[in-house]
């Protein structure tokens, strides 16, 4: 039995997403990249011509990546729109639990390197754009109906946002203020998970 050929590529880029997300575009290094992904640089250089090219790939990849997530919970036809709030608030945190790092990276990138935004606004905006019309004109139905309560649907995916989003990006500082609860730091981002639902939920319902 052959041995499985090296995926060269895919190490790369599981190496670098460790270097940009520890020390930021600036800070990264394509010599460092090159060693923890076991290939020289000319390999490096073969696969990605420039630190710019590689760093867009990673974060085109995850923006994508999250989007198919949500997408996936907020767009399943046979359930009712309420139950796929709830599974897409679920997804958005599940994607954070596993890219903790990513919220501070983008927020990061951003304010140290303005040119930034407007690439990450595309790529936001394929995602959100369409799912706030379907979801506008869903809760709109149920506005109609009595079920729940006037809601423009923008501020409600920004409150979902800002819910999932701050537990990651704060966690540094929710720790010794919490202690014990926040110790463990899967359940207490369960915890923060079923709350955020909760909370979601209770805005909208009458």
């Amino acid at each position: 039995m052959g041995m499985k050929p090296k995926d060269t590529e895919g190490e790369i880029l599981r190496a670098a997403e460790q270097e940009f997300m520890l020390k930021g575009f600036d800070g990264a290094k394509t010599a460092s990249i090159a060693r923890a992904a076991g290939v020289t640089h000319a390999m490096l250089h073969y696969y990605f011509r420039t630190k710019e090219q590689l760093f867009d790939r990673i974060l085109t990849d995850k923006l994508s990546l999250m989007g198919r997530s949500v997408l996936a919970s907020f767009g399943t036809p046979d359930l009712p729109v309420l139950e796929r709030l709830k599974r897409g608030i679920g997804s958005h945190f599940d994607f954070l639990m596993e890219n903790p790092d990513l919220p501070r990276f983008i927020v990061n990138e951003v304010f140290s390197r303005p040119e930034r935004y407007e690439v990450m606004r595309e790529n936001i905006s394929r995602i959100a754009d369409g799912l706030m019309q379907q979801l506008q004109r869903e809760m709109d139905v149920l506005v109609g109906r009595g079920e729940v309560v006037a809601i423009d649907v923008r501020h409600l995916l920004l409150d979902i946002v800002c819910l999932n989003v701050f537990p990651f990006v704060a966690y540094p500082l929710i720790e010794p203020v919490f202690g014990p609860v926040a110790a463990d730091r899967s359940q207490f981002f369960e915890m923060r998970k079923a709350e955020n639902i909760e909370v979601i939920m209770r805005r909208i319902k009458k």
